[in-house]
């Protein structure tokens, strides 16, 4: 899908036709893009549009701090000293850094992590931490195509990921693509499994990690954490040093995105629950640090307790 104007950008990432925290930060930073082309015929309106732009980007998802982090990048560019001079041009070449970066990122993640990656491991991941979710290669399935690319064979068990089942629907079709052999499994069912001993660790990706190491992500992983720790199972994050939020001391901070209800009581045209009931439809949840064996950065790999080395290494 091709955007020409930076507004519908913003409501691209708020409909998840852009999501994953990465892509999130990638495309804020090519809407901004967008409207510093926008100021190129109305160059006394820059600021005001920039700033419309900004906070309409700002404002699309509320929990995936690398939206947030693209987005003051590209607000240093147009704040400073003679910056209107080819505003257009600074503002995509720095949406183009951050792309590039991403990708590095991930390669670098995905080198560190799959040390971690024993051979024949098989891996329970939860949602959609892929190349779809970022620039390319991904975060947690970046671990797994690096561990794959070192020689190793490994199998992936995917959580669906209620309510819009981006592991059903993104993970298992990446996996698929690169022949990595993938099974399919409901949510609820991920304890069974890990009690019957048919997994051996657990990979996911993140959207905002706190400095103590407390991680939000995808609704429902913190139940897989919890599951993990009750069997002896390693659990581990991977995410780039973007995602780390150096203002959070710990998890009860990170907001919370509250999605729609019709995700969860139907779809489409489809309904299939009574009319008027309450829905809650939280899209993250938060895992505490002391469920985390280790979270995987492009800088490399950090133990616990994670908050020294975390607040040096946040971007």
């Amino acid at each position: 899908m091709r955007f020409s104007k930076a507004e519908t950008v913003a409501q691209a990432i708020k409909d998840l036709v852009v999501r994953g925290a990465p892509a999130i930060g990638c495309a804020a930073a090519y809407g901004m893009a967008l409207a510093g082309a926008a100021c190129v015929a109305a160059p006394g309106d820059a600021p005001s549009i920039l700033r419309k732009v900004h906070d309409a980007l700002a404002n699309s998802r509320p929990t995936a701090v690398n939206l947030f982090w693209a987005l003051d990048r590209q607000r240093r560019i147009w704040e400073q000293p003679g910056a209107a001079t080819a505003l257009a041009e600074k503002l995509l070449a720095e949406a183009h850094a951050i792309l590039r970066e991403d990708l590095v990122m991930n390669r670098a993640m995905g080198a560190h992590g799959a040390a971690l990656i024993p051979e024949g491991a098989r891996i329970l991941t939860h949602c959609n931490a892929g190349a779809l979710a970022t620039a390319g290669h991904g975060t947690a399935l970046g671990v797994i195509r690096s561990a794959i690319e070192g020689g190793k064979r490994l199998s992936v068990t995917s959580c669906e990921t209620r309510p819009v089942l981006q592991g059903a629907r993104l993970t298992v079709w990446e996996l698929m693509q690169d022949g990595i052999p993938v099974t399919l499994i409901p949510d609820n069912s991920a304890a069974h499994i890990m009690s019957r001993g048919e997994i051996d660790l657990v990979i996911v990706g993140a959207d905002r990690i706190a400095l103590n190491g407390d991680t939000a992500n995808k609704i429902g992983t913190y139940v897989h954490a919890v599951c993990a720790a009750r069997h002896a199972i390693p659990f581990y994050v991977a995410a780039p040093c973007s995602t780390i939020d150096p203002k959070l001391k710990d998890g009860s901070a990170i907001p919370i995105e509250e999605r729609a209800a019709a995700e969860v009581t139907g779809y489409g045209a489809e309904r299939w629950v009574p009319e008027g009931v309450k829905v809650r439809n939280p899209a993250f949840d938060v895992t505490p640090a002391e469920l985390i064996s280790a979270i995987i950065t492009e800088k490399g790999v950090i133990k616990p307790p994670f908050g020294s080395t975390l607040s040096r290494w946040h971007a």
